[in-house]
């Protein structure tokens, strides 16, 4: 009997209603959001904006995926905090000239508990550039993400 192989490329469908300039409405699976601009530009301020939902994607990734790589290597991770510091250069969003890269350096502070060693972390710092579906579309567009590891041991 022949093992099933497991899908290595799947649809993402998400559905989108704009009931004003600056909400959008999301619908995926059985979930919704909203992305929203603050009052002062005109928002409700309902939801991240779009380029607050970018950042807020790449750590969710970013969590994700470094527990999948911890896994692998029987790694275990007692709690994981992740902020982000993105420089935006807001030109482009604000029509005043084309930017090419609009987010020229993000910095990840990631602070682990663990009791791995460090060459076990070492795996995890080095596979989570490899791996990480947004971080790699975020790196590829210009963008130099740093990734700043605070290990704490316990």
């Amino acid at each position: 009997m022949a093992t099933a192989r497991p899908r290595t490329t799947v649809q993402q469908n998400i559905a989108a209603t704009c009931p004003t300039h600056s909400r959008t409405d999301l619908r995926v699976r059985d979930l919704e959001s909203v992305i929203d601009e603050p009052e002062e530009r005109d928002g409700t301020n309902l939801g991240f904006t779009p380029t607050e939902t970018l950042i807020a994607s790449l750590i969710g990734c970013t969590n994700v995926i470094s527990h999948k790589i911890a896994h692998r290597h029987g790694i275990a991770f007692a709690d994981m905090t992740i902020e982000a510091e993105a420089t935006f250069d807001r030109r482009g969003a604000a029509l005043m000239e084309e930017v090419r890269v609009p987010f020229p350096r993000i910095v990840l502070t990631i602070d682990v508990r663990t009791d791995a060693s460090d060459a076990d972390m070492e795996k995890v710092k080095t596979e989570l550039p490899k791996f990480c579906p947004v971080s790699k579309v975020i790196r590829e567009a210009g963008t130099v993400i740093e990734e700043v590891w605070n290990v704490t041991r316990g």
